[in-house]
Parts: structure tokens; sequence; C-alpha cells
């Protein structure tokens, strides 16, 4: 390989690996506004609770809920159900509407 070819190869890995890390930052930004409540959330995805926020969620927290778990949420409806640590849970709309999760 010529040293001009060289040169031109590693002009093409830099642009690419620039490339990768604006993709990188773009996503991580998306990531930060991408929280939405549970009860906008599609049912079928696999969530991650941001926060618990609300006169109700205290006792989501007494029997296990807490920032950070992931849950399931299975279906939408007046009632929403949610699978998390092998265990389904009706969760109302009202109630839903106090948790933010975001897609895990």
């Amino acid at each position: 390989m010529t040293p001009k070819e060289k040169y031109l190869l590693q002009q093409r890995l830099n642009c690419a690996l620039l490339r990768v890390e604006m993709i990188a930052d773009i996503a991580s930004e998306l990531k930060v506004d991408s929280a939405m409540t549970l009860s906008q959330a599609q049912a079928g995805c696999m969530l991650r609770i941001c926060k618990l926020e609300g006169k109700g969620c205290r006792r989501l927290r007494e029997i296990g809920l807490c920032e950070e778990m992931q849950i399931c949420k299975l279906s939408n409806g007046r009632n929403m159900l949610c699978s998390m640590c092998g265990t389904k849970l009706a969760v109302s709309r009202k109630l839903g509407e106090q948790v933010m999760v975001e897609v895990a």
C-alpha cells in the first residue's frame, strides 16, 4: 500500500469514527427526551421506571416498585397490565400518569 493510499484510508477511518461519535451523541440526547408516563407507553414495550411521583406512588413503592426497575407493559385500557419480576400487576390509568418511564 502506498503512503497516499494509507493516508486516504486513515482519513476515511477518521470520518467514520466522527460519524459514529455524532450518532452516539444524538442517541443519548434522544434518550434524555424519551421519558413518558406509563399510560403513554405502548403495550408490549420493555420499560425502565425513571420516577415515581404522586400520591398513589407511595403504595407502589410499598409493594416493591422503584426507580431503575424494568417492567413490561402487557396491555392498555382502563387498567394497564404490567409484568415485573415474574409478577403481573394491574395499574389504573390515573396511577400510570404518575409513573415516568423510558424504553429499556
